[in-house]
């Protein structure tokens, strides 16, 4: 198969920004490279937007909206769904371009990264055929109509699972959007722009604008013709996002950052409960807004808890993302790799207990962004490992006393995005599941749900993606009274 690269360099796309239907050079003369984690050699260089990209991108967008929300429901719906069987059909080139991009394995990227993205787009297209956007209210009609042009900007970590998270839904309620994905791992964007034009989506329906968050992330978050912007990205990206987009008083929908907690209950089948926990910790090299990096158990289980953790990390074989046997790769970028290897010095000094891994590359590896998947034990709550977002294979174990210490804390974090609970009392999992203060809360390692809303309370965002939710995002509410009189 072509590398991806060639393909996208022999079309001459990375030189080019899809807007109003067409590749076109950008304004500006930037460039970005973009870095292959496991050797830290240059892939290739990207064209970057700026303002006046996004201009042109706004404009095209503003365009096209009349025609797309009046385009009938199941029109869209069939988009979406040729949009869906292409990516599906493409399955091995994405799936090359993440493990290139940003590190994933490539067993990984072929059972994760992609088939979950292409579900975003299958459930926004299955949402949109039955979804009533027109409800009575007594005499009243409850409309819910597309809100307009929206931003929409997505990170590094997920790259095509969170385009196809926020592109589906709003193109499903009728809006119109303009993608910024992250220079970082712009590969799968510009792959997925290339099935957005074969699946025939009119022009400025969808546009794409590489480029910095400095530069093209705050021109559309500015920008008075954006009705909307929807972040996934660190809390310090969504507060300046929110920021840029005050003046405009525009909807800012946000997925920010987590420091998901894990409750096992005093019940819990730890042969169960930990290998699962450790395995969802360091998913996707720990790469998570929402991995489970607080593993919060009972203190007088502590020893098994240790002998279960340790033998689920020897099972684990970091090393060069394109070996199909690989489970886990390189962080996404040098920046990840030094904030990693700092933060697991920080739980050295503050004298949590180091179980496994430690700073530096596992054994073998010399060069790449390969850190050692990490757990530290008699973690305090207190403690930077335990309150500050990682973002790599760092897993700390707070032991607990009582089932109310236990959600103390669970709770004792600035971050509520996701959090699990394992125990065999379904009472009780229920009962604790109610007093976690997170967005979704996972009982017993349950299935991914492409319905269940998912985002944030307190500093983790505001807003939810998947499922009916996550298209209602992209609506506003009218409400017409008299309708039925």
């Amino acid at each position: 198969m072509t590398s991806p690269v060639h393909q996208l360099r022999q079309a001459g796309r990375l030189e080019q920004l899809y807007i109003d239907g067409q590749w076109l050079a950008p304004e500006g003369r930037e460039r970005a490279a973009v870095v292959c984690p496991a050797t830290e050699e240059i892939l290739c260089e990207i064209a970057l937007g700026d303002a006046r990209d996004v201009e042109r991108a706004v404009q095209a967008a503003r365009r096209a909206f009349p025609a797309w929300s009046a385009t009938p429901t199941a029109q869209r719906a069939a988009t979406l769904a040729r949009l869906h069987g292409l990516l599906l059909e493409r399955t091995e080139l994405f799936a090359q371009a993440l493990t290139l991009e940003m590190g994933a394995p490539i067993s990984y990227a072929r059972s994760a990264h992609v088939p979950l993205a292409a579900e975003h787009l299958r459930v926004a297209s299955e949402n949109l055929a039955s979804y009533p956007f027109i409800r009575p209210r007594g005499t009243t009609a409850i409309l819910r109509e597309p809100i307009g042009v929206c931003a929409l900007i997505t990170p590094w970590n997920w790259p095509i699972y969170q385009i196809t998270a926020k592109v589906g839904p709003a193109l499903a309620a009728g809006c119109t959007v303009v993608l910024k994905p992250s220079e970082l791992s712009p590969l799968s964007a510009l792959l997925f722009a290339e099935i957005v034009h074969e699946a025939g989506i009119p022009a400025g329906v969808f546009n794409l604008v590489n480029g910095s968050g400095a530069e093209v992330g705050a021109a559309m978050s500015a920008h008075p013709q954006v009705d909307m912007v929807s972040i996934t990205g660190s809390t310090r990206a969504g507060v300046l996002v929110a920021q840029a987009a005050a003046p405009t008083v525009k909807r800012v929908a946000q997925e920010l950052g987590g420091k998901s907690p894990n409750l096992v209950l005093p019940d819990a089948d730890l042969a169960r409960a930990i290998p699962p926990g450790v395995a969802a910790a360091f998913r996707n090299m720990g790469q998570s807004c929402s991995a489970p990096t607080r593993l919060i158990v009972p203190r007088s289980q502590l020893d098994r808890v240790h002998e279960l953790a340790l033998a689920a990390v020897a099972q684990m074989r970091v090393g060069d993302p394109a070996d199909p046997a690989t489970t886990h790769g390189p962080l996404a970028n040098r920046a990840q790799f030094l904030r990693v290897q700092q933060m697991i010095e920080a739980g050295l000094q503050d004298g949590a207990r180091l179980l496994v891994g430690g700073p530096g590359r596992p054994e073998g590896l010399e060069q790449g962004y390969f850190a050692r998947p990490t757990i530290f034990s008699d973690v305090h709550t207190d403690m930077v490992i335990a309150q500050e977002e990682i973002f790599g294979p760092v897993l700390a174990i707070l032991p607990y006393d009582t089932v109310e210490e236990a959600i103390a804390i669970a709770n004792d974090t600035v971050y509520g995005l996701g959090a699990h609970v394992q125990g065999s009392d379904k009472a009780q999992l229920h009962a604790v599941a109610a007093r976690i203060q997170s967005g979704q809360v996972h009982l017993n390692y349950p299935a991914w749900d492409p319905q269940a809303p998912f985002g944030g309370y307190k500093q983790s965002g505001n807003g939810r993606e998947y499922g009916v939710e996550g298209m209602e995002e992209y609506m506003e509410t009218k409400s017409v009274l008299g309708y039925y009189a």
